[in-house]
């Protein structure tokens, strides 16, 4: 009995023992990690978005729908992005694209439209397109313009399907893509 009883004692000791080892653990699993977002985590702003491109979501300011056909967007008649001006555009200046297709849903309605593009402050000269198709809607772009590492661009349009005209949306142009090329 003596030896069952400091068997018993031994284990006991040896289970208190190893509770104490793993307490302190325990606690720390009950802790907050924290997890910083490195520089390769970050989200790199592109020159030119695809509008298919899940990643380039974020450089959609205002005005653009969800991705159709995982590649074009439609937009409202105002839509916005914010683009990363090409190396060297800050002295070569570059060439802005809004590639769309206007279709003839759309323009069987309005008749005819026009899309200008604003880039900061300044505004570029828009065009006016009167038939269905593919369009790149392309603009020079001053270098004065692209210092810095975000470029804010907002397109309008002066006319397009306002909501209920043909369906509970507002639509523009069927977006590709927008961006830079450089000089």
């Amino acid at each position: 009995m003596i030896k069952s009883y400091s068997s018993r004692r031994q284990a006991v000791a040896l289970g208190v023992f190893l509770l104490s080892l793993a307490a302190p653990g325990c606690r720390r699993r009950d802790k907050k990690i924290r997890v910083q977002q490195t520089d390769e985590d970050m989200p790199t702003l592109a020159s030119v978005i695809q509008m298919g491109d899940p990643k380039a979501e974020s450089q959609l300011l205002n005005g653009f729908y969800n991705i159709e056909s995982n590649t074009w967007r439609w937009t409202m008649g105002k839509f916005a992005v914010a683009l990363r001006p090409p190396r060297n555009a800050s002295v070569k200046g570059a060439t802005l694209h809004l590639k769309f297709v206007l279709p003839e849903a759309v323009l069987s309605k309005i008749k005819t439209t026009s899309i200008s593009a604003k880039v900061g402050t300044v505004t570029l000269s828009p065009e006016t397109y009167t038939q269905p198709g593919e369009f790149d809607y392309s603009r020079e772009v001053d270098p004065k313009l692209l210092s810095g590492e975000v470029v804010n661009v907002e397109f309008n349009m002066d006319k397009f399907l306002t909501a209920g005209m043909v369906e509970s949306r507002e639509l523009g142009v069927i977006a590709t893509s927008i961006g830079f090329e450089a000089k």
